[in-house]
């Protein structure tokens, strides 16, 4: 099989599709370098975006990184290459996630290139949704898409919403009571007018949504407690429509993998007219998370938390320009 010629137009033009993945507090961790001679992008995680408070194993870093990944192989698809990705290539650099060429098998995955339209409009809403119901045919379509990335997602039954939704409140007890994980989240949020600005990372106060009525909403509340100029309040739905995604083992390489998944899902949820947020708050606390499985499921380890449903969706957050994120060699 042929090599393609990676040009600097066409991979600066991948790595701004890749880009546009969802990371925990927008802290955008991954660091990309074309290998022009090989045809190779490779995929880095940058230890300096790192949450040693909120991430102390790096998990939800690789999950922001398997999401741009798929990014990357949705925009290569789009424009007709074959993405074939080796995960963890370098034993010797934990760092050193994925590489990805573009000279895959002919049966390469076809549903990718189909993705391409919802990069651009996936976005977290921290917003009410309705209380109308998915249709069960929309949710099967997200669970095959996480299976297609090796991982299982699991709506989960009234028991079970119930035990998640009280892990999303125990952990906000947990995040209030620790002061540098307070202070880690505050350093990647902005408020005021400074988060109207120009800003490349983190979260600003536009994107935080409403504040809640009540507890209800597994919503992370960016803005507590501080106060946020011009901040409204509303009701949110009483019964948020949740899904669980997760993996049978919790190492670095299924961390990509759930990623992955992730993000599929979000595209695959985004184009079937879904409003979208994730919720990693009770996953980021050991104590909590085993507990936020189902013992009955085949699932061993929950890497994310889904609220779907129908509402408003959420504005885009800023990202950083590709020239801070990409190198070429």
């Amino acid at each position: 099989m042929s090599t393609t010629a990676l040009t600097r137009p066409l991979v600066t033009s991948l790595i701004e599709d890749a880009v546009t993945a969802p990371s925990m507090h927008n802290a955008q961790p991954w660091k990309f370098v074309a290998k022009t001679g090989s045809g190779i992008i490779e995929l880095h995680g940058d230890d300096a975006r790192a949450m040693p408070h909120g991430d102390p194993d790096h998990r939800a870093l690789h999950l922001g990184c398997g999401a741009a990944l798929f990014n990357l192989r949705v925009a290569a698809a789009h424009r007709s290459l074959r993405p074939a990705v080796r995960l963890l290539p370098s034993p010797d650099d934990p760092w050193h996630l994925a590489d990805v060429r573009f000279d895959g098998p002919d049966d390469a995955d076809d549903e990718l290139g189909v993705l391409h339209p919802a990069l651009a409009r996936r976005h977290t809403s921290r917003f009410p949704f309705t209380e109308e119901r998915i249709p069960s045919e929309v949710i099967d379509g997200l669970r095959a898409a996480a299976l297609l990335e090796g991982c299982r997602l699991v709506v989960p039954g009234d028991w079970h919403t119930d035990t998640v939704m009280h892990l999303v409140h125990a952990s906000e007890l947990f995040e209030a009571a620790d002061e540098a994980v307070r202070a880690e989240i505050a350093a990647w949020t902005r408020t005021g007018a400074a988060g109207e600005g120009p800003g490349t990372e983190g979260i600003p106060a536009y994107a935080f949504g409403p504040r809640q009525y009540d507890v209800t909403s597994p919503v992370r509340d960016f803005g507590a407690p501080r106060q946020v100029p011009g901040r409204v309040s509303a009701r949110f739905e009483k019964s948020p429509q949740i899904a669980l995604l997760g993996t049978a083992e919790d190492t670095p390489e299924e961390w990509l993998k759930a990623g992955q998944a992730m993000q599929r899902v979000l595209l695959r949820a985004t184009l079937d007219g879904l409003a979208t947020s994730l919720m990693s708050q009770p996953l980021e606390w050991p104590e909590l998370r085993f507990d936020a499985r189902d013992p009955g499921s085949t699932i061993s380890f929950v890497h994310m938390v889904f609220r779907l449903g129908y509402g408003t969706g959420g504005r885009a957050t800023p990202r950083r320009p590709v020239s801070e994120v990409l190198s070429f060699d």
